[in-house]
Formats: C-alpha cells, sequence, structure tokens
C-alpha cells in the first residue's frame, strides 16, 4: 500500500521539474552551505537568500503556501539555539526572571539566535522544494552521480523505503484495534479503561510494531539479497547535461558565489 503522506514530491511541468536532478541537488547543497556560512547580522543577505528561494518556489508551481507550512520543521532546529540568547556575553538587552534566577538575555545572543533562525528557516524551504520537485530514486541516482558515497546513498536508500514498512505496519495496527473495539451511541460511554490503561495498552502496540517492522524489514532485504542487491542502484546511464543546464548550474552557483563574496567583504 502506498503511504501518499509520506511522500513529498507533487508532480508537474514547471521548470523546476524539468531541470536535471544532478542541477537541483548542487545548487541546493550550494544554496544551503551558503546559508550556513553567512554570519549573523547579515540582514540583507538573508533577504537576497530569501527572495532567490521564493523566486524558485513561485518558478515550481508547487505552492509557496506549501512550502511555507512545512518549512515549519525548522522550529525544531530553531528552539535549539535557543540557550544562545541567554548564553552569548554582551550588552544586557531583557531579563526574564524564573524562580530564584533571571535569565538575562544580551543583544550579540538575539541577534545570533534570530539568524540562525532565519538561516534554518530559508535552508528548509531549499530542501522541502528539492524534495517536492524531485522523485527520489532520481534523487538517489543524483547523488551517486556526484559521488556522494556508496555507503551513505544506500543507507539514504534503505531509511526511505523501510519508512514506508513502518508506516505500512503502523496502519495494520491501528485497523486492527479498530477492528477489534466496541464502539457505543449512547452518550458518555466510551471504549477501553482508564488513562493509564490506555497508556499501556499504547505502549505495547508500538513494541509490537516495532517487532512487526523489523521482521517485515528483514524479509524485505533477505529478498533483496535472493536478487542481486549488493548495495548499488541499478540503473541507466545518466545522459549527457544539456547545454541549458549547465547554463542553469553556473549562473546558479556563481550567484551563490558572489554572495559569499559580498558576505565576506563586509561581514567577515
Amino acid at each position: 500500500m502506498h503511504i501518499h503522506f509520506l511522500d513529498p514530491y507533487r508532480s508537474g511541468q514547471s521548470p523546476i521539474h524539468r531541470l536535471e536532478a544532478r542541477v537541483k541537488l548542487i545548487l541546493t547543497v550550494a544554496f544551503v552551505f551558503t546559508a550556513a556560512l553567512t554570519p549573523a547580522g547579515a540582514w540583507p543577505i538573508y533577504i537576497l537568500l530569501f527572495a532567490l528561494v521564493l523566486a524558485a518556489e513561485i518558478l515550481s508551481e508547487v505552492g509557496v503556501g506549501y512550502i511555507l507550512k512545512r518549512a515549519w520543521l525548522a522550529l525544531f532546529f530553531i528552539l535549539a539555539a535557543l540557550p544562545l540568547a541567554f548564553t552569548v556575553p554582551g550588552e544586557a538587552l531583557f531579563r526574564i526572571p524564573v524562580g530564584a534566577w533571571t535569565l538575562t538575555a544580551s543583544a550579540p545572543g538575539v541577534e545570533r539566535f534570530i539568524s540562525i533562525a532565519l538561516k534554518s528557516w530559508i535552508s528548509f524551504q531549499a530542501a522541502i522544494l528539492l524534495a517536492a520537485t524531485t522523485t527520489f530514486p532520481d534523487l538517489m541516482v543524483a547523488m551517486r552521480a556526484v559521488r556522494v558515497p556508496r555507503l551513505l546513498v544506500a543507507i539514504f536508500g534503505l531509511m526511505w523505503r523501510y519508512l514506508f514498512v513502518l508506516a505500512d505496519e503502523a496502519i495494520r495496527l491501528m485497523r486492527a484495534r479498530q477492528a477489534r473495539s466496541g464502539h457505543s451511541d449512547l452518550p458518555g460511554l466510551k471504549p477501553g479503561g482508564s488513562i493509564r490503561w490506555r497508556g499501556s495498552v499504547a505502549g505495547g502496540m508500538v513494541g509490537n510494531l516495532f517487532l512487526r517492522a523489523f521482521e517485515r524489514s528483514d524479509r524485505i532485504y533477505m529478498a533483496m539479497l535472493a536478487r542481486g542487491y549488493d548495495g548499488e542502484m541499478r540503473g541507466e546511464p545518466l545522459p549527457v547535461l544539456s547545454r541549458d543546464n549547465w547554463l542553469i548550474l553556473i549562473c546558479g552557483l556563481i550567484v551563490l558565489v558572489a554572495l559569499a563574496a559580498f558576505t565576506l567583504l563586509f561581514w567577515g
């Protein structure tokens, strides 16, 4: 069964969809590195980076709202950087009393935290755009084409496929639970027991899910070995990049290098 909600790819005929997967992968990685190396407080560079990824989102016809909504995944990384606002020394900006302690946020710390938040948010948009306009097999082939280590590509591929196995087993467990749970239309009558009992049942389901998914993944891997799998993805030879793809790749890299040079010149 295909778990469609795990697959971020959205088919289309936009210029971004038609772009070669190798070009998209290289430009996305270069974009993320440029954003990551941008120093804190380089606000004009952040605006330019956001403008670049926003233009690509519009060209992709995937939907700006679709990508922005999923870019909130960066919130987990942003929260991990929150202590910087209170640990970086500098001029005090504001204070937050917490019981017997007082947390003091410094201006350099807040600036660094906001910078990390913006860079993470922009980088996530670029990664989501790549996944939404490139099929996973094409992405794996592109990784091997740009000399990503074979073992790393194999790990990515198996992790992605076994994620669907895990989701499929979870759906089977939920369906079996619903089939064995009685429901009543009487008001105030709910199936199941106390919250503690429900927690115990949920814990047992999680353990059962792990065991079932592990056993099924082992059977899948043995079937792959029986069919000649040796850790390398097989595919047709990749075509030579067209002139248009080379032009887009070179122009994109030039823009990113120019942004990095401009950043070093004024904020280095």
